[in-house]
């Protein structure tokens, strides 16, 4: 039986890390986990964590590892009864050293041993012009990178909606997030950089040539 390809995606914000999931998730038919997507979802039911999720990403604050780690454990129960289940992809996450420990616990406890950290990585400077400028449809919430020819759409180019600034890609949000990258993400990444598990890809490439690049790590 084939091993389950499991995959944790890290990268500075605006690195690309959910159009390459996306990629990938479709090439190998793998699930998909992604924080601020999940965070945006448990915000709309409206309840009290729901509430003070939408309060705290306003502002650009982080999620607690207690509410992030509450949505994956949810997340792996399910995918662990799928009768088919090929992988799976984390994007964006675990962002701190407590949330990798966890992760790894939890995933160790599925029974899912074999996990590849890819590490997407852009300047600050790349970071600043990406997430400044990147749409987001307002009808099915696409991300519109801020590359390549993404940059010529006019209108979702999957469902025609319109686009629209995400309201946590604000100046002063976006400083604050590459301020918690560099102190809380980036000792996560070295921690899997010790541990020899990561792997080091130039995101300041074109989309295809980050996805070559991936596909030959994994090999």
């Amino acid at each position: 039986m084939k091993k389950p390809l499991m995959i944790i995606f890290l990268g500075p914000p605006g690195s690309g890390k959910g159009t390459q999931a996306e990629l990938l998730r479709n090439k190998f038919g793998l699930e998909y986990f992604g924080s601020g997507v999940a965070l945006r979802k448990r915000q709309k039911v409206g309840d009290f964590t729901g509430k003070k999720i939408g309060e705290v990403m306003e502002r650009g604050e982080w999620i607690p590892e207690s509410v992030i780690c509450g949505l994956w454990m949810d997340k792996l129960e399910k995918f662990k009864h799928k009768r088919k289940f090929n992988g799976l992809i984390y994007d964006g996450g675990p962002r701190q050293i407590l949330e990798a420990e966890i992760f790894d616990v939890a995933l160790k406890w599925y029974e899912w041993q074999d996990i590849k950290v890819i590490f997407i990585n852009i300047s600050r400077k790349e970071s600043l012009n990406r997430l400044t400028k990147r749409r987001q449809c307002k009808k099915c919430g696409r991300i519109i990178p801020w590359i390549g020819e993404f940059k010529k759409l006019k209108k979702c180019d999957k469902c025609g909606g319109e686009l629209i600034t995400r309201s946590d890609d604000k100046f002063q949000s976006i400083k604050k997030r590459l301020e918690e990258f560099k102190n809380e993400t980036m000792p996560t990444i070295n921690y899997y950089k010790k541990q020899n598990r990561l792997i080091k890809i130039n995101g300041e490439q074109s989309i295809e040539d980050v996805f070559k690049d991936i596909l030959r790590a994994l090999k």
